[in-house]
This record gives C-alpha cells, structure tokens and sequence, in this order.
C-alpha cells in the first residue's frame, strides 16, 4: 500500500541563511562570495558594524505567540523561520553554525548511528566521548568571519567553554562565559564595544523548563518574561550601529502521558540501533531486512499517529536537504515522525511494574509547533 510521503518547502528561509545573513550585513561579504561556497544569504538585513545573533533555545513561533502578552519584545514583530528538520538541537545548531543542512553538515539527529562502528551516539553531549572525530563535516560560518577579519564571539554558560560540541559546532569563536541571562547579555554588550564582532549568545533556559515541566507550565512562562527583558534590555544598551537578529533553534509541544506510546516489541526485532528523538526515531535495521515491508507494518501499527518513512523516501523528499554520500548511512533506514502529541519510544529495557521517564516538552518531528521560530530584529537591523 503506498503511502504518500510529505516534502520539505523548497528554498524556505531557515537557520543555515542566519550567519550568512550577517555576514553581508557587515559587509564582509557579498551573496556572489557566498554562492561560491555553497551558502546562501536569504535574510535582507540593514547594515551594522557588529551583530548579536541570540538563540533561545527551545522557543517555538507558536508557543512565543501564545504567550505574547508576557513576551512584548519578542513579539513586536511577526517574522518567522524555518528551522530545518529534525527539529532538534544538536541538529539545528549545526545548521545555524556552518550554513548548511543536516545531509551536509552530518548531524542528522539528537543521535545517530555510526556505520563504521555500527553504534549509536549521542551528538548533544557525547562529543568527547562517543563522537569519532571528524565528524562535522562542514567548517563554521565562526571560522569564515575571522578570515574575512571579523572577530567571532560565543557568549554561553561556563559549563559548555571546555566541551566538546563547542570545539566542534562552535567552532572558530572565542568564548565569553555567563551563567545567567543578564550576565550574558552584559558580556554581549561588552564585547561589541569597538571593532567589529559577529556575536553568538545562547539562552538556554526555556528548553531545559520546557522539557521538565512543558511549555504552559507558569514556570516557563516566568522564564519567559526575565528572557524578553533581558533582550530588551539588550537592544537599549547596544551601540546603534549593531544589529540584533533573535531567533531559536527549534519550536516545542507538550506531550501529555498518554500520547508517549511504546512502539511494538515485535515491529523491533531486526533493529539493531535506534537515534534520534521520541517524536523522530531513526531506525538502523540488521542487514538483508525487509525495509518496505518493515515501513509498510510501522504505518498499520501507527496509523495516522506517524508519518513513516525509509531512508530513501525522506532523503528524495528533501527533509535533510542535499546529503551527501557520507552523511547517507547515518541516517536511519526507517524513520518514524510523529503527528500531532504523539511520541514512540523503545521501552523494551523497562522493567516490568516500573514507570519510565517521559519528558513533558519534546521536540524533533515537523509539525509547525517544532518547526517555526522566530525572527526578531533590532538594533541596526530593525
């Protein structure tokens, strides 16, 4: 029974155009110097000596929307972005910080599997002990701007200085510690004093929230409200010929106990590794398994809980973007997204009688919740 598989929009504006975008905007490069190297500059963005890109991890267009009233900053505007699929931010990351797509870059997922060591590893905290090296397969858009003489700055939590996705993903910036909101963005406003600086500040308080409590907890919605004063506060202290862009790394839902369901047991015997998220589970299958079969039982099973897809499938359907042959066996040989509040999981090592751990917030399939964040402008730029 063939099923129809959803394709990702062609030449949407989306986090690989952010860094870029900037770039032209200080005028260290132009869209033909871009093209030349695959990356592209869809942002229109007035000019600016310096740029803050701030990241709010976890912040969604739908939820900022939602809650617009403790939020009078954020939503002053109504832009938006794409963020790219999966929805998650190992994978978005990369993608905001080398200007390219998960098939390119090779961050596929919040795991994936290793072909070579036919293994899963984790590619948010397991750099320096899991990822094989090498593995980010594109430059940073950091490691351009200082060759094209602008100063890259990550303004993040102490905790992520010495790590190894730093190393990694944020790779060719120098690294200014704040481990609070207002912290950073007084080291933001520090470091674009003089010179010209391509700044990178991460907030990542709403996401760890969301995922404890969920994104309608009043707990977020306070998060929410010191994060839209502290960017205020931000915009009002900088110099005024350096531009803010504000945006997010991926949206969020809240998945109430009964939509995390157990995928079947049965449907499981010949997988032999599974990465990626609840709400976007990539499956390795042993070698000589039935693939359309194996995808055709997942859809019974799941109905219209799931958009099930092989490898081949989502790769034609353009939801990693352009992937290259070694990115290729990274990616799951059947993919399960949800729809919907849904999210599958591998329960299979929960002991009988025991309650397994669930987060509350999750992220990581391709509904608008997850898919849309925003775009907010100041400074210079607005």
């Amino acid at each position: 029974m063939g099923t129809s598989v959803p394709t990702a929009p062609d030449g949407a504006v989306n986090l690989a155009d952010v860094l870029p975008s900037c770039l032209v905007a200080l005028g260290a490069a132009d869209d033909a110097w871009l093209r030349d190297r695959g990356l592209e500059a869809r942002i229109t963005l007035r000019p600016a000596r310096s740029a803050v890109v701030v990241l709010v991890d976890g912040l969604g267009a739908n939820a900022l929307a939602a809650r617009a009233g403790h939020a009078r900053f954020l939503t002053a505007t109504k832009k938006r972005l794409r963020s790219g699929f999966p929805t998650t931010t190992a994978a978005a990351l990369s993608t905001l910080t080398t200007g390219r797509s998960p098939g390119t870059h090779g961050v596929v997922g919040y795991s994936a599997w290793v072909p070579d060591e036919s293994r899963v590893v984790n590619l948010l905290s397991g750099w320096d002990t899991e990822v094989p090296t090498g593995w980010l397969r594109s430059g940073t858009v950091f490691t351009t701007a200082r060759e094209l003489g602008v100063d890259p700055v990550v303004v993040a939590p102490g905790r992520y200085r010495s790590s190894g996705m730093t190393a990694n993903v944020l790779g060719g910036a120098r690294f200014v510690a704040g481990d609070d909101v207002r912290a950073r963005v007084d080291a933001a406003v520090d470091a674009t004093a003089s010179g010209q600086q391509l700044v990178y500040l991460y907030i990542p308080e709403l996401d760890s929230i969301a995922h404890k409590h969920g994104w309608q907890s009043d707990r977020w919605t306070a998060a929410l409200e010191l994060v839209d004063g502290e960017l205020a506060r931000l915009a009002a202290r900088l110099a005024p010929d350096v531009g803010v862009l504000v945006t997010a790394d991926h949206g969020i839902l809240d998945v109430p106990p009964e939509s995390n369901v157990a995928m079947d047991p049965d449907l499981l015997v010949d997988v032999v590794g599974i990465a990626g998220d609840p709400r976007c589970c990539q499956l390795t299958v042993a070698p000589g398994t039935d693939v359309p079969a194996l995808v055709e039982a997942f859809r019974s099973s799941l109905g219209k809980r799931a958009v099930v897809a092989s490898r081949a499938e989502a790769v034609a359907a353009g939801w990693f973007g352009t992937v290259t042959d070694e990115v290729l066996p990274r990616i799951g040989d059947v993919l399960v997204v949800a729809r919907g509040s849904w999210a599958f999981n591998d329960d299979r090592g929960v002991a009988a009688g025991s309650q397994p751990g669930r987060m509350v917030g999750q992220h990581g399939a391709m509904s608008d919740d997850e898919l849309l964040v925003p775009l907010r402008l100041a400074g210079a730029f607005s």
